[in-house]
């Protein structure tokens, strides 16, 4: 072994196969060799001995009497069950499966006020809208020019005086 096989991701399975004791006696000998210098695959190794003690210490708990026939009842129900059951429940993942029905409808009813709009409001072409816009500028100018006029007449006639 010329690399260390957890720098060296091709050779990682060495360390895992080791902890499992799967690998030959040769083999073995010269990863435990590697791991009295190498404190990255030694601490690996230990933490994978730990994981394999607790895996040979887990007992399984003993099957309920009615589980055969559960199973098999279950098994044939999603055999024979809807179409939506079969086909659309295991492309929809498990937190989105309450929103498809509300998601369903929304398209529906898009569908239908896109069906059903009615005729499309027709607006000036942009050239139109344009003149429109100028021609009130223009106006509004032009009542601006008046007031302003009439504000300097009202200012420059003289108050009528009080006959007596």
């Amino acid at each position: 072994m010329t690399q260390c096989p957890i720098q060296a991701r091709e050779n990682a399975e060495l360390l895992l196969a080791y902890c499992a004791r799967k690998l030959d006696p040769q083999t073995a000998a010269v990863l435990e060799q590697h791991m009295e210098n190498c404190p990255d695959c030694r601490a690996f190794g230990e933490t994978q001995k730990q994981v394999w003690a607790a895996l040979d210490a887990w007992e399984a708990r003993p099957v309920s009497p009615g589980f055969d026939r559960r199973l098999y009842r279950t098994i044939e129900a999603e055999e024979h069950g809807s179409w939506r059951q079969r086909f659309l429940q295991p492309l929809m993942p498990l937190r989105l499966r309450p929103a498809f029905p509300l998601a369903a409808a929304s398209v529906l009813a898009a569908a239908v006020l896109l069906l059903r709009a009615p005729e499309a409001v027709e607006f000036p072409e942009p050239a139109q809208a344009e003149m429109v816009d100028v021609e009130r500028l223009e106006k509004t100018l032009e009542d601006l020019e008046m007031l302003r006029q009439l504000n300097l007449m009202a200012r420059a006639e003289p108050a009528p005086s009080p006959s007596m």
